[in-house]
């Protein structure tokens, strides 16, 4: 069964972008042979034709409510919002609005379960099983979860049910594993005192999750803080609270008592910004933009100074070594960018090529480009599904027109695919220069910008020349290169040779512009943990 195996990559699922062996690249051959579900051939899959019905996705959806105190509940102010089919601009469902109020109710029944609820209360090997039937019933329910993250999101079938659902599995169980492994130490002091470092649970969490990845924010920022014992109040993005509500019904089935994890979807200017300012809220964690997470950090000083992490935007560098495979670095390069439809904080996004190989790099980076196949994300052999909504549509169109406008060649792509739903042709800019929009700014759409450059102290100091500081990739045969590429740049990750691997213990985090703090690994757990000394004297102690 695809969930219960092991999920490290977003790549190497179902053998659909299959990890490198680890003696070697995959190269463009060996992938075909290696990706049997995989289509490589050029346009759009029939399911993106006008004339055809998108695929009925085989899903119910069952929670449109908010979750409060273990219950599904209508908004307080009784309104609605649409949650819409990327693949076709028309409602999926309508979705309780939270607001200010909700709020309230939500982060009062996150501080109840705290401070007088079972949760932090039990055993830590309690807490464990909890997560574990969690991850259990995620694994039971793949196809329904990974159903409503492709309706919603617009990303293919086959990524969400092969690597998304096991990898959330994945993550809780980690978390689960480490529930009762949460301890502090004695310490010696100088004099005769018996001196203790505890290590609690910070209380009300409140976590902002976003669009591309709900399924897995859910589990990279609910895990840790529910290892830790503390309560969560969760704000999904309006784009896509469907597949968080599902799981939050399962984590409920698998034990969980009421209170400890409240969901509630709404907008940012309203239920994030009241999430942010509350003073009943502890410590805030989100994932999103640069421009909002700099918001909320001022909500977060001007309320009362709750502690905040953030994973926020990207503009990655993938620099290609002149000893590169050509055919394995534009492969991989490819999958850095247009993974997810290119809505990923760390794709690729500055592709980086070395003027040796910099022609025949862009050549057969056009053509796999115009093998990608783009369509219904419910139809098998699927790479690329509609963009998330029209807003973001426009947004990546129009940096296409700024491409051009600044002298940069459009290869291939450009425009659209069909005239419904928001699906963008797999675009590639050539002689593209630093200076350009579209090398200085996060896309987040299927926009590949590939730059020249002819020595390494230079492309070193061309990637660094950013604000953001998320990820990196390097590409090259030596080991030398790689090792001193990869300290030189300025990125919270730097994957060699590979890209997007994500086990669950990889800490994953940015430097700079690009946030605050790391998700994941064991760093995580002190984001939703207190220290505390406590310190009594000894009396005629027998040894110090």
């Amino acid at each position: 069964m695809a969930a219960r195996r092991a999920a490290s990559s977003f790549l190497s699922r179902r053998g659909l972008l299959a990890k490198p062996p680890a003696d070697s690249l995959l190269g463009a051959d060996n992938a075909r042979r290696l990706l049997p579900g995989a289509v490589y051939r050029f346009s759009t899959a029939p399911a993106a034709a006008d004339d055809e019905q998108p695929i009925k996705p085989p899903v119910e959806v069952k929670y449109t409510q908010l979750l409060i105190n273990g219950n599904f509940v209508d908004a307080a102010s009784g309104r609605t919002f649409p949650t819409v089919d990327p693949r076709t601009g028309e409602v999926i469902a309508r979705v309780a609005e939270g607001d200010t109020e909700d709020i309230d109710h939500a982060v009062a029944a996150a501080r109840r379960a705290f401070d007088e609820g079972p949760w932090p209360r039990m055993t830590a090997y309690d807490r464990c099983r909890v997560l574990l039937r969690f991850a259990d019933l995620m694994e039971r329910h793949n196809d329904e979860i990974a159903a409503l993250e492709s309706w919603d999101g617009g990303k293919p079938l086959e990524q969400s049910a092969g690597g998304e659902v096991p990898m959330a599995a994945r993550c809780m169980r980690y978390y689960a594993g480490w529930a009762d492994k949460i301890h502090g130490m004695v310490v010696p002091a100088d004099g005769p005192h018996h001196v203790q470092v505890l290590r609690e649970p910070i209380g009300v969490a409140g976590q902002i999750i976003p669009w591309n990845f709900p399924l897995l924010m859910f589990a990279w920022k609910v895990g840790p803080a529910l290892a830790c014992g503390n309560a969560v109040v969760l704000k999904t993005a309006e784009q896509t609270p469907l597949s968080a509500l599902y799981v939050a019904s399962l984590l409920h089935e698998a034990g969980l008592p009421d209170g400890v994890l409240n969901v509630v979807p709404g907008f940012g200017p309203t239920a994030g910004a009241a999430l942010c300012s509350h003073m009943g809220v502890d410590k805030l964690a989100f994932t999103g933009s640069t421009g909002t997470g700099k918001i909320i950090l001022e909500l977060a000083a001007s309320s009362n100074l709750k502690p905040v992490t953030l994973e926020l935007g990207g503009k990655s560098p993938f620099i290609v070594m002149d000893d590169a495979d050509v055919d394995q670095a534009v492969e991989l390069a490819h999958r850095a960018l247009f993974f997810n439809q290119g809505q990923c904080c760390c794709a690729g996004s500055r592709t980086f090529v070395h003027e040796s190989v910099y022609d025949e790099f862009v050549e057969k980076s056009k053509a796999r480009a115009q093998r990608r196949v783009v369509g219904d994300p419910f139809k098998k052999g699927v790479e690329q599904g509609p963009q998330i909504d029209g807003q973001q549509f426009k947004k990546i169109l129009g940096y296409v027109k700024s491409g051009v406008d600044s002298g940069a060649t459009l290869v291939t792509g450009g425009d659209r695919v069909g005239s419904r739903g928001f699906y963008i042709q797999p675009t590639v800019f050539a002689d593209v220069e630093d200076e350009m929009k579209i090398a200085q700014e996060e896309i987040f759409g299927p926009i590949q910008s590939i730059l020249k450059f002819r020595e390494v102290g230079e492309v070193v100091r061309r990637a660094n020349a950013t604000h953001y500081g998320l990820a990196a990739g390097v590409f090259t045969r030596s080991l030398d290169t790689a090792n001193a590429v990869a300290r030189a740049l300025r990125a919270g990750t730097v994957w060699v040779n590979c890209y997007n691997v994500f086990d669950a213990a990889i800490p994953f985090g940015g430097y700079k512009m690009s946030g605050v703090g790391r998700e994941k690994g064991a760093y995580s757990l002190g984001n939703y943990l207190q220290t505390k000394a406590v310190v009594a004297p000894l009396r005629d102690p027998a040894w110090l």
